[in-house]
């Protein structure tokens, strides 16, 4: 678990979620660690924790839609630590509705977050992560990427926009020796995913109802963990993942793998 010591990392969203979890594992095992959100209080608790468990982090606030913002980032990240190995993207939103139902400015709002977001992030980070010649760069997608629930065209949208961007920008740096791939989590119990539950809950159910709901929609199931996606993306980040850049890890408990059409239950277990 030694093999990321001494090396840098920035996370954005690192302040909830998927983005903390990583914050905290990475921490745990030796990376210095960069957490940017636009939520200061929920990120300078994450960097207390960390602080407080004996890892190193820094605050270093930002908004993913803001390039000077996230340059600033960048730049204090790597004064505070001396290098930039690592980019996690995780910052993210949801917002519901169909092509009809969608406003322009939801629509703006969630491709601003999610892509220009990570675009901005790793554009920022780039220079930095050329030099380390280890660099490496994992981008927090969505199994939406790949398939689609009803009503989410933006976020789905957006998703498959990450996907695409992940596949065109490793293939632009693989001669810089920068290695760039993705997750696709499937429902992961997010304080995003208890906001989304909450909006689909009535009374006598609870919002953990509604999360065990979807849960047992996944083979496994059950939703995941934020440190379960965290532990692919410290695979991914890694020398382990060497050889491993512009693929899609689906972190999804079989979702994608099942067909909703399910045999009868006479000859299920044949």
């Amino acid at each position: 678990m030694t093999d990321h010591n001494g090396r840098g990392a920035l996370v954005t969203g690192g302040s909830s979620g998927i983005g903390r979890a990583v914050a905290e594992l990475f921490a745990s095992r030796g990376v210095a660690v960069a957490v940017t959100s636009s939520d200061g209080p929920g990120a300078r608790e994450v960097v207390e924790r960390i602080q407080a468990a004996g890892g190193r982090a820094l605050l270093a606030e930002a908004d993913v839609r803001d390039a000077n913002a996230l340059n600033a980032a960048v730049e204090a990240t790597v004064a505070s630590f001396g290098r930039l190995d690592i980019l996690v993207a995780s910052a993210g939103i949801q917002r519901y509705g169909t092509v009809t139902s969608t406003s322009e400015r939801d629509w703006d709002e969630v491709f601003d977050v999610n892509v220009k977001g990570v675009f901005l992030a790793t554009q920022a980070c780039m220079p930095h992560l050329r030099r380390s010649g280890q660099g490496a760069v994992v981008i927090v997608s969505s199994v939406q990427a790949i398939a689609t629930q009803g009503s989410v065209v933006a976020y789905t949208a957006s998703k498959g926009a990450l996907n695409a961007f992940t596949r065109a920008v490793a293939v632009d740096e693989a001669v810089h020796g920068v290695r760039v791939n993705v997750v696709c989590p499937g429902s992961i119990d997010t304080p995003l995913l208890r906001a989304s539950a909450a909006l689909f809950t009535t009374s006598p159910a609870t919002v953990d109802d509604t999360v065990n709901l979807w849960g047992s929609s996944h083979p496994l199931g059950r939703v995941g963990t934020p440190r379960e996606v965290a532990e692919v993306i410290w695979f991914l980040a890694g020398p382990q993942a060497s050889f491993i850049t512009g693929a899609e890890y689906r972190v999804d408990g079989g979702l994608l793998a099942a067909l909703a059409v399910a045999l009868p239950k006479t000859t299920a277990g044949a």
